[in-house]
């Protein structure tokens, strides 16, 4: 407990020369990911409005390369031990009490603990709720329903779903007030729309997660080669950018569906706009998902959208690009990407209504405007 209150001194002398408001972040990890990457635009987009601090309970903080130099922010390390909630309640909040953030932000289940600490200590505290992992892929797990029903009464929490903004209502049963649903937005500057050529190709952008399901999509792709009748190397390609715990497992499944030439592991990128240029469909193959941002960067892209029917993909997406959504299983996606490919002159069209779409409703500054409101603690917005 001393060293933690040490650590936390050293943190908050650190920023201790600014006096803008100070924001404390947590997060399970800040690997590469969609929340990490709204924060890191967030906070690229207003510079030095506020100094951070930015937790990543796992130690994993790779998604630090993508803010700004003038971006105030340091990343304690806080060493809590996994599955000893009372005494890391206790330590969260002799932390809490040293470095004396104006508001703590938390973000997905890991990071309950926090909201459970910050509790009577006069701190503001804002939730982010982006999703669940694959044991809640289904269905809530009752004692986790529970903690988050008591953890965040009370509490504003920020939903980018209309799907979660439900679950938090009828599920969690916050009061209305304080269920704020903030759609994600991008920078749609960053994507042009490609022109083909070189043959077809099939992209992902993801994390090799399990919860992505990366292995469904390179079966669907074997069957859809296999049917071809293009002969072997004149078939569509895969190219999956991202890298993650799932990599050497899907290069392995890639090696045995005998696909493994024509699928191409673009691994991890600081900026992968790019490469969607590059692709004739996207593809997302998700167990689970709320609003993905690279649905929505293929859509910026202009990009027809073949994807499990998972979160809020199905009204993200273009009316016309719904038919291009299925179940989670291996054959429906097959299906849908064998559709896609041999429709030239509807690709064309879903990705021009896609890339509409995403001008109308996913330009960043409607989400900058809301989380710069939150952030600044607005009376009424947050606790």
């Amino acid at each position: 407990m001393l060293r933690l209150c040490h650590l936390a001194a050293a943190w908050s002398e650190e920023l201790a020369g600014l006096t803008v408001r100070h924001l404390l972040h947590v997060y399970p990890t800040f690997a590469v990911g969609g929340a990490q990457l709204r924060l890191c635009a967030i906070l690229n987009h207003f510079g030095a409005r506020w100094r951070h601090s930015i937790v990543a309970l796992n130690g994993d903080v790779a998604c630090r390369e993508r803010l700004a130099g003038d971006v105030p922010a340091v990343f304690p390390a806080v060493g809590l031990p996994k599955g000893a909630t009372l005494p890391n309640v206790r330590r969260i909040r002799a932390l809490l009490g040293v470095m004396r953030p104006d508001m703590v932000i938390t973000s997905n289940w890991g990071s309950i603990e926090w909201a459970i600490a910050n509790r009577g200590l006069g701190i503001g505290h804002l939730h982010v709720e982006d999703g669940f992992g694959p044991e809640e892929q289904d269905r809530q797990l009752p004692r986790r329903m529970w903690t988050r029903r008591l953890a965040l009464a009370g509490r504003s929490v920020v939903v980018p779903s209309r799907t979660l903004e439900r679950i938090a209502l009828g599920v969690w049963r916050l009061a209305r007030r304080r269920v704020l649903y903030v759609p994600n937005g991008i920078d749609l500057g960053r994507f042009g729309r490609g022109h083909g050529g070189g043959g077809l190709v099939i992209g992902t952008v993801a994390t090799l997660r399990a919860e992505k399901n990366l292995g469904r999509l390179l079966r669907a792709f074997a069957m859809i080669d296999g049917g071809t009748g293009m002969g072997v190397g004149m078939g569509p390609r895969l190219v999956i950018v991202g890298d993650g715990p799932e990599r050497a497992g899907l290069e392995a499944v890639a090696r045995e569906l005998g696909v493994a030439e024509r699928v191409m592991f673009a691994g991890h990128q600081t900026d992968p706009s790019g490469f969607y240029a590059g692709f004739d469909v996207f593809a997302l193959s998700s167990d689970t998902e709320q609003m993905p941002l690279s649905v929505l960067e293929a859509m910026a892209a202009g990009l027809p959208v073949v994807a499990t029917d998972v979160g809020d993909v199905r009204t993200m997406v273009a009316l016309g690009n719904t038919r291009w959504l299925c179940a989670r299983e291996d054959g429906a996606l097959a299906r849908a990407l064998g559709d896609a490919l041999g429709d030239a002159a509807g690709r064309r069209a879903v990705g021009t209504a896609n890339q509409q779409k995403s001008v109308r409703e996913y330009a960043q500054e409607a989400m900058f405007a809301a989380y710069g409101a939150l952030f600044d603690g607005v009376p009424g917005l947050t606790s």
